[in-house]
């Protein structure tokens, strides 16, 4: 089983809010930055990969019931998006890599 934590770990991830909830299995990944799309698109328990830090990420993260946002290329994150990701239980992931070299490094570790 794939957990938020073990990705994080294997991706080298550092998480930045809702710790508590990185034991929750995660069943695939979604990969955008319009948050219609995102809407449309992604699908409870997928990671949700973005270049987009601000405090609507959260909601949309919560409302989908999606595992984790996993931030990339060392994005500055405002600290009211990490305080709210934290209130409401979203992992928030940060990693320094571009999008898809994260996503290849996951494809690679073969966790998903």
């Amino acid at each position: 089983m794939a957990t938020v934590k073990k990705i994080a770990e294997e991706l080298g991830l550092v998480v930045l809010a809702g710790a508590a909830e990185t034991d929750h299995e995660v069943k695939g990944g979604y990969i955008a930055d319009l948050l219609s799309c995102v809407m449309a698109g992604a699908q409870p328990d997928q990671l949700w990969f973005t270049l987009q830090t601000h405090l609507n990420i959260v909601a949309v993260a919560s409302l989908l019931g999606i595992a984790a946002i996993v931030v990339t290329e060392g994005a500055v994150i405002p600290q009211e998006t990490i305080d709210k990701a934290e209130q409401e239980g979203i992992p928030l992931l940060l990693g320094t890599d571009p999008t898809f070299e994260t996503v290849v490094k996951l494809a690679k570790s073969g966790l998903l």
